[in-house]
């Protein structure tokens, strides 16, 4: 299984107590697929919206594509994410009750076609931030030291 990773968001993790992850498929043009091809994508704040019984990306810059003409599409516009019901019916209850967010941690490419990762998440505080540096800090000393004492 080939998959070519283009881009990761890697704020959320700072940001977010990641919960569950989904993959999901986009509906795309073809010149946003040719830019994604060229990683002309920025995943910083994007998230999935709801519209009826469909979610959407919002916020995730796909650059025109050079080459094209007029067939180009506009960088920041709605993106239909393609999921099952019942992974759609779970995520839309969760946003609804728990109080958690939906955003997208990654953009890849798998077997040719483009597909994100999503995640549930709940946000982190100030404190939480700080401990999870710190925790990172520790394990990164006490790597250290394993490797030296070899």
């Amino acid at each position: 299984m080939s998959i070519l990773i283009i881009q990761e968001n890697r704020s959320v993790r700072h940001d977010y107590h990641i919960i569950e992850t989904f993959e999901a498929g986009l509906v795309l043009t073809g010149s946003e697929v040719k830019s994604i091809r060229a990683h002309s994508v920025q995943l910083k704040d994007s998230y999935i919206s709801f519209k009826g019984h469909e979610a959407f990306l919002q916020n995730a810059h796909i650059s025109e594509y050079k080459a094209s003409s007029y067939n180009n599409h506009h960088p920041e516009r709605l993106r239909k994410i393609l999921l099952h019901k019942s992974e759609l019916d779970k995520i839309y209850g969760s946003l609804r009750e728990k109080g958690l967010t939906c955003v997208a941690t990654k953009i890849y490419f798998k077997k040719g076609r483009v597909k994100v990762e999503i995640a549930l998440v709940k946000g982190k505080k100030l404190h939480d931030k700080r401990e999870a540096i710190k925790k990172r800090d520790v394990d990164t000393h006490l790597r250290r030291v394993k490797q030296v004492s070899k």
